[in-house]
């Protein structure tokens, strides 16, 4: 069974290791090897993980103790961040994530989500009724990446 949790600092080492295997295997079938280095680099400065981690708040799934995936719901109505282990994908994961995200933005009164999804993650997206707004080409460390702008009407 997956559940949701608030994030608690301790979690930070876990949520790395969630991002970085997800971008190194999964994302590599839709971006190069240079693109998903850049991406999650092999070392990253722990305390800028964790202050961004902290200033997202993000909440955390879990099955049997184990963290599976984690996302965020920002104010404003951005999801900044959602990977789902490599391990796990296509096991629920992601559509428990999400549906607490869109329950969590009908709560907060919010007008949509939004967010810049990768090439990979923009068929789940849509599966849950996002379109997108643009396609656009970011720099991350140097390489250049394509992702969408996407959002959902929430109100």
């Amino acid at each position: 069974m997956i559940v949701i949790k608030t994030y608690q600092e301790e979690n930070a080492s876990a949520l790395w290791d969630v991002f970085f295997n997800t971008v190194r295997k999964v994302n590599r079938k839709d971006y190069s090897n240079e693109q998903v280095t850049a991406w999650a680099p092999e070392s990253f400065d722990t305390d800028v993980w964790k202050n961004k981690m902290q200033s997202l708040n993000p909440f955390i799934a879990e099955i049997d103790g184990v963290i599976v995936g984690y996302s965020d719901l920002q104010d404003d109505g951005l999801i900044d961040h959602f990977f789902c282990h490599y391990q796990h994908q296509g096991k629920g994961v992601g559509s428990a994530l999400m549906t607490h995200i869109l329950e969590l933005a009908k709560e907060r009164k919010l007008p949509r989500v939004y967010s810049h999804v990768s090439i990979t993650a923009k068929p789940f997206y849509e599966r849950f009724g996002f379109t997108v707004v643009k396609p656009q080409c970011i720099d991350v460390r140097g390489e250049q990446l394509i992702n969408y702008v996407m959002e959902r009407q929430i109100l």
